[in-house]
């Protein structure tokens, strides 16, 4: 589930997703939001479990260190800086953690140490199974933190991502390896904008895909133009309706304020199913 704009209701149809199928299917809902994780505020889990999820840094020894610069050559995110001779300097915030830097250093000079990335909440909501990251603050990298979230995912149930909004890398990281990508958008230039951004990413990865169209009926006919050019099925329509914003304010999910739209979430699954076996073929 993703959106490249913010304040679609990604989230919104993420959970009614969720809880549409819990009845009928094994479910598990991811919120790889970890920077802002929010799903929580409408399906209301209960965490049971915290797992502390950590990360290597380098720290250079300087009594072995000779600046030979080999680690700085090898470093792809420019996370360390050799002045020949004189000083390496790490920039913790720019490390992705791989090691490369510890396995290149001919001098052994390189040892790493581990930094807690944020932790991974695990619990039960509506009584299926729920997690979420939490990245720590200050931390600037939310792809480590999403890839051992998705780890987690259990083969056996109908795993629901809620991704991050935006294209960027946490993203990213969430939609790969998906079976399908939902793209929540709205009727507006803003949100065609980055509808088309979005597209790009999962044509990128390729990614089987379908929309939903939120506060249909207002705004433009801008987004069902694009569809209907790029193909994108448009596989539910949800009005723009105070009942819905209002139960959404009060932390209430769609589905269990207006029980009715069940039904049509459940088709919505039944109809990206069979997009993505034909597609498979």
């Amino acid at each position: 589930m993703t959106a490249g704009k913010g304040g679609t209701g990604k989230t919104t149809v993420a959970t009614s997703l969720a809880l549409a199928l819990q009845d009928r299917y094994p479910v598990q809902f991811l919120d790889c939001d970890v920077e802002e994780p929010d799903a929580h505020i409408l399906l209301k889990p209960k965490i049971t479990e915290q797992e502390p999820i950590y990360v290597k840094r380098p720290k250079v020894d300087e009594s072995k260190c000779d600046y030979c610069g080999k680690c700085s050559e090898a470093c792809q995110f420019n996370a360390i800086m050799v002045l020949k001779g004189k000083l390496a300097l790490v920039y913790p915030e720019l490390c992705h953690g791989c090691g490369l830097c510890h396995l290149v250093c001919p001098k052994n000079a390189i040892f790493e140490y581990d930094v807690e990335l944020g932790v991974i909440e695990h619990g039960i909501a509506n009584g299926m199974e729920y997690l979420q990251g939490r990245l720590a603050v200050g931390e600037p990298l939310a792809t480590p933190l999403i890839r051992r979230l998705k780890e987690k995912i259990d083969p056996e149930k109908i795993a629901i991502l809620d991704s991050a909004p935006g294209t960027g890398c946490p993203v990213i990281e969430t939609m790969h390896g998906a079976d399908f990508v939902l793209l929540v958008t709205e009727p507006t230039p803003f949100g065609l904008h980055d509808l088309k951004l979005a597209v790009n990413v999962a044509k990128t990865l390729g990614l089987r895909m379908g929309v939903v169209l939120n506060r249909d009926g207002v705004g433009d006919k801008g987004i069902e133009k694009y569809c209907t050019r790029e193909g994108l099925p448009i596989l539910l329509r949800i009005p723009l309706d105070r009942r819905i914003a209002v139960a959404y304010s009060n932390g209430v999910p769609l589905v269990l304020e207006l029980p009715e739209w069940r039904e049509p979430f459940r088709e919505m699954f039944a109809e990206l199913g069979e997009l993505a076996s034909q597609e498979a073929r």
